[in-house]
């Protein structure tokens, strides 16, 4: 389409966004806006007031769904081998770091266990203590129908020891540990302090991850401990006051129904659920891209997904101790 503008004496900016605003809409609407016989004055003028900028009004296109599948199967694999990649180089530095306290900062690991283990200690009692207090009351009102009241004193001991010990453990971790990992990794990601490590030849994978790793592998343990003796703590005062229980009774009946293999099976899953929460954490906090809406972002998904995976760990692991 032209628009002849042979009879045009003057414009002025308003006139210009005008003519712009019919480029737009001509090209928006798949027609090409030609202007002719424009006089040399008007000319300039359009020279100084015309910007269409057309790529900023056109619509947005939708991609093909084979281009769409095809883009997220390739995010996805090219996720999975950071992450692959990153389990091995965690693994064998890990591995080295026992033995080695080069390629990171000398006091990190026990700086990073401090900061995980006695930071959490406190949320993670209380909410064991009520766990504890809850799962007693809940089954005394069925218990007590039978006269069985003692048998509260092993269904506390068996949910905290096997199950939910480990599993509240974890899930707080994920929330206070695995969301300060995270944003701590992400904002050295985007402040490019990542980069400036591997151009100084320092691998960030030893020097930011490992410490992390090592120092979760050894407070995981002691907090699963600490949560299940606090919330055996609170079934046996729930016991003591409203199910007519002494102290001598429930100590016995804990000690018959609690054996080894419950402790063993609660200290393994602290550990994968601990290997779990950190290497998810630094995978999306080294994948990040943006500013601080970013990092935002990448702790969100490495807390979901964090929880996640510890669910379904916690799945995997009880049908393969129990089946």
């Amino acid at each position: 389409m032209e628009i002849d503008l042979a009879q045009v004496d003057s414009i002025d900016s308003l006139g210009a966004g005008l003519l712009a605003e019919i480029a737009v809409q001509g090209r928006t609407g798949g027609r090409e806006v030609i202007f002719t016989n424009a006089p040399p004055d008007i000319e300039r003028g359009l020279d100084r007031y015309y910007y269409p900028a057309p790529e900023l009004k056109l619509p947005d296109v939708a991609p093909k769904p084979m281009v769409s599948l095809g883009e997220k199967v390739y995010q996805f694999w090219e996720a999975a081998g950071d992450l692959l990649l990153l389990v091995s180089e965690s693994a064998y530095w890990s591995i080295v770091g026992l033995f080695s306290s080069s390629g990171h900062r000398k006091g990190s690991v026990s700086a990073q266990a401090l900061a995980i283990g006695v930071g959490a200690l406190p949320v993670i009692a209380l909410i064991s203590f009520l766990v504890g207090v809850v799962l007693a009351l809940q089954s005394a009102a069925q218990l007590r129908q039978f006269g069985a009241n003692i048998y509260v004193a092993d269904l506390v001991v068996i949910s905290m020891a096997r199950e939910m010990g480990p599993l509240m453990t974890a899930i707080l971790l994920a929330g206070r540990s695995g969301a300060a990992i995270a944003a701590e990794i992400a904002t050295m990601t985007v402040s490019e302090e990542i980069d400036a490590l591997r151009t100084m030849g320092i691998n960030p994978i030893r020097y930011v991850v490992v410490p992390k790793v090592i120092g979760i592998t050894i407070t995981a343990p002691l907090l699963t401990i600490s949560a299940v003796v606090i919330g055996i703590l609170g079934g046996f005062i729930i016991s003591l006051g409203m199910l007519d229980l002494t102290p001598q009774s429930f100590y016995y009946e804990a000690v018959t129904a609690l054996f080894m293999k419950d402790i063993r099976t609660g200290l393994v899953k602290s550990l994968v659920f601990a290997w779990l929460i950190v290497i998810l954490a630094a995978h999306f906090g080294l994948r990040v891209k943006g500013g601080a809406e970013g990092v935002g972002r990448a702790t969100t998904k490495a807390v979901v997904a964090a929880i996640f995976a510890v669910i379904v760990a916690d799945c995997a692991l009880g049908l393969l101790f129990y089946i």
